[in-house]
């Protein structure tokens, strides 16, 4: 029998827990992947991860394997085709917002040569290591989210507010919330 591991109390699912050891947490330098975040994030406002997550290779589909190009370049016969999509979420404003950050995070990244060099400056261009023991620790914001949000709604991105923000740090490695008592706050460092 293989001993139990420690891991962060939310990762409850197989999905969740399939997530939380092999992405969450994990420093990311990847332009598309950041996109796909984005998109991701600003979709779960109001729901819960395990849904959006389930709904993953949906968007994945639909959002043309997070390419912000192609996503930015889609009109209103694409939006009418995501609207009817039951694979995701179907919110209009949502859906409008994906295709308008697409286009943000195209102008960010041809500003400062990559959407990972602008966001990184955010945290000092390196990880945060926060040391929580509990998930009461974990803090819904931060001011480096209300700056990130700020600045990314003053850019014309949508569906950033500085708590989906601080998630999207959190999911992309800029900060290490992996409690104390969890295997992968280790990891995470290496």
């Amino acid at each position: 029998m293989t001993p139990s591991v420690s891991r962060c109390p939310w990762a409850t699912s197989e999905e969740m827990i399939a997530y939380h050891d092999a992405e969450w947490g994990v420093p990311l330098h990847d332009d598309a992947r950041m996109f796909e975040f984005l998109i991701l994030e600003g979709a779960q406002a109001g729901l819960s991860w395990g849904t959006i997550l389930r709904k993953r290779e949906n968007y994945r589909r639909a959002f043309a394997g997070f390419d912000a190009a192609t996503v930015a370049r889609y009109g209103k016969r694409e939006l009418a085709t995501l609207l009817r999509d039951p694979g995701i979420v179907r919110n209009r404003l949502k859906i409008a917002a994906a295709v308008g950050n697409a286009r943000a995070f195209l102008e960010v990244k041809a500003e400062f040569g990559s959407f990972d060099a602008y966001i990184w400056r955010y945290v000092g261009g390196k990880p945060r290591i926060n040391r929580r023991r509990g998930l009461r620790d974990i803090p819904a914001r931060t001011k480096e989210s209300d700056a990130l949000s700020e600045d990314l709604i003053r850019r014309g991105f949508k569906f950033v507010g500085s708590t989906i923000c601080y998630a999207h740090m959190q999911a992309t490695g800029m900060v290490n919330d992996h409690l104390l008592s969890c295997f992968r706050w280790r990891e995470v460092q290496r």
